[in-house]
């Protein structure tokens, strides 16, 4: 006879088994103070003088409260009002709490505008430096941080124009509200250039722009046409390209006009966009939108460009703000989650796949903060010409760089990674962005090259940067030697361009690491990134490489 099973215990009835063997949430930490090649490189760069403020500003965005309003500003996407409930137009999109928290931070502390507002040595660098931490909490809101932050020295261009707006650009006030622009405290600027038939090719655009009145620079226009990729339409005013009498020209398009009425800029939908999702991306039309010139008719691509090279050093920066946020989910997990009889963290395969993301992660930021120093220096002719060609070197490496980046963080940490309630599916979505945002990687290696074809001196200046670095490194040398060899053969050259620009980056990162950094980082990047003997996968670093201490270096420690 089968003997009855005895009842389970009270307390079985509430717990199956006691959790351990796990990693926790990444916050509550400094997210300066704990990079050490970011502290060191705004030191390096110039921007010494901010430190204090970054290591403040560093611990607000390190905490578990202010990370959590990247989550949230993801999870409730923005919605589009096109009309009121009385039926006006008004083409509102409403965000959620967190997003406007976000900008608020941004903007309080001059993401936004500060190397225009307070120029002088370390001004870029101290900005980038902070626009790369708070992009690891969220990276949606800063596509109207960057647009406002890269509009003005284009605005410039048209003196009175900048007279009437500038301060409200460089305000330190965020001002959300759906208003005029005589009655806020803060504006910000967009960018609307993109439409269906062309795409990237701006040339082929489309809208027509028709002069009201007198036909001189600053002058009214109505622009009557489509934008199909407008980001941030909730901005004040937008820089625009568009067919003037006398060819494809730069316009600033007020979302209001001057006599209180709403501007015919009317946003027909939202972007379903897989990533960026903080981020209002529209497509829109114009109905007879007044605009103002900016700059000469048919100087549209030349007037613009300045705010072009600067959204895509931001774009450069952001994604190695991704980089950086990626490896430290994974090098914070693998330090406190064990197998097989060890921490994952002290796993020879483990530590090889971590190192190699440090470094990557390490290489993309110092070639960004040097870029930003590059800014600072604008004026000397050295460091005018590397703006010129390595904004879009780094633009295109950096970015490319990212989406594999993010996907092999997310493989350290595992299953719990791919769920949403950790932050890894959205680095991961957001990872591929900046690579077609701002012109595609095609995009970037066809300006590099009209860059080499149009100022050859470029290619001097890089030589000269990559010079710094001579017998450094055995792996260097040989490396820039055959990059000059090639880059002097015309043949199949646009064919060519990835390899060539992808071999810049590597020369460039490499360079500065053997410069900067210590002497295990310059070495392993090197042997992994320059010798024929690496993988396709993060994670083929040759042995003899110091893994540990990379993986030491990069790991962010809880306060």
């Amino acid at each position: 006879m089968n003997k009855p099973l005895a009842a389970a215990p009270n307390d079985w009835l509430a717990d199956t088994h006691q959790p351990e063997n796990l990693s926790h949430d990444l916050c509550d930490y400094n997210l300066y103070t704990e990079d050490a090649a970011l502290t060191a490189a705004v030191v390096r760069e110039g921007g010494q003088w901010g430190a204090e403020a970054l290591s403040v500003f560093g611990q607000a965005c390190g905490t578990a409260d202010y990370l959590a309003l990247g989550r949230q500003a993801n999870q409730y996407r923005p919605e589009l009002d096109t009309h009121d409930r009385f039926g006006r137009r008004t083409d509102q999109v409403n965000f959620h709490p967190a997003y406007h928290q976000l900008m608020d931070t941004a903007i309080r502390h001059g993401l936004h505008a500060s190397p225009w507002t307070e120029p002088g040595p370390g001004a870029h660098v101290v900005r980038a430096a902070h626009t790369y931490l708070h992009t690891q909490v969220e990276a949606g809101h800063g596509c109207p941080i960057t647009m406002t932050f890269a509009a003005l020295p284009t605005l410039r261009l048209q003196p009175e124009l900048a007279q009437l707006w500038e301060p409200g650009i460089t305000a330190r006030h965020y001002d959300p509200r759906n208003i005029p622009m005589a009655q806020k405290k803060g504006l910000t600027i967009g960018m609307a250039m993109t439409e269906k038939q062309g795409g990237s090719d701006v040339r082929a655009n489309s809208t027509r722009a028709y002069p009201l009145g007198r036909d001189g620079t600053g002058d009214a226009y109505e622009l009557v046409g489509h934008k199909y990729f407008v980001s941030a339409p909730m901005c004040d005013a937008f820089l625009v390209l568009a067919q003037a009498p006398g060819g494809l020209t730069c316009f600033l398009l007020p979302r209001w006009r001057p006599d209180g009425s709403k501007n015919p800029l009317q946003v027909l939908r939202l972007k379903n966009k897989m990533g960026n999702v903080a981020n209002a991306s529209s497509e829109t039309e114009l109905r007879g939108a007044l605009a103002w010139r900016v700059g000469e008719e048919g100087r549209g691509v030349p007037t613009i460009i300045e705010m072009v090279s600067l959204t895509r050093f931001d774009c450069m920066l952001g994604s190695s703000a991704g980089m950086r946020m990626a490896v430290s989910q994974a090098l914070h997990h693998c330090a406190h989650r064990a197998a097989f009889g060890a921490k994952l963290n002290q796993q020879a395969l483990m530590q090889n796949v971590l190192a190699d993301l440090a470094l990557e992660s390490e290489a993309a930021m110092t070639l960004s903060l040097r870029m930003a120093r590059a800014l600072d220096q604008r004026g000397q002719p050295h460091e005018d010409l590397l703006v010129r060609l390595v904004t879009a070197v780094g633009k295109y490496w950096i970015c490319k760089r990212t989406p594999q980046h993010a996907y092999e963080a997310m493989e350290c940490i595992g299953g719990s990674g791919v769920m949403e309630d950790s932050m890894m599916p959205r680095l991961y979505r957001e990872a591929p962005v900046n690579a077609i945002w701002e012109g595609s990687g095609n995009i970037q290696c066809l300006d590099v090259l009209r860059a080499l074809d149009k100022t050859p001196a470029v290619l001097t200046a890089l030589f000269d940067e990559l010079g710094l670095a001579r017998g450094a490194h055995a792996l260097l040398d040989p490396f820039v030697a055959a990059l000059a060899r090639d880059l002097r053969d015309p043949q199949q050259r646009e064919y060519r361009a990835r390899g060539l620009v992808e071999r810049m980056a590597l020369a460039l990162q490499a360079a500065l690491l053997l410069q900067h950094a210590p002497d295990d980082v310059g070495d392993a990047f090197c042997r992994s990134r320059l010798a024929d003997t690496g993988g396709l996968n993060y994670g083929t670093l040759p042995t003899g490489v110091n893994v540990a201490a990379l993986i030491d270096r990069a790991t962010p420690r809880l306060a």
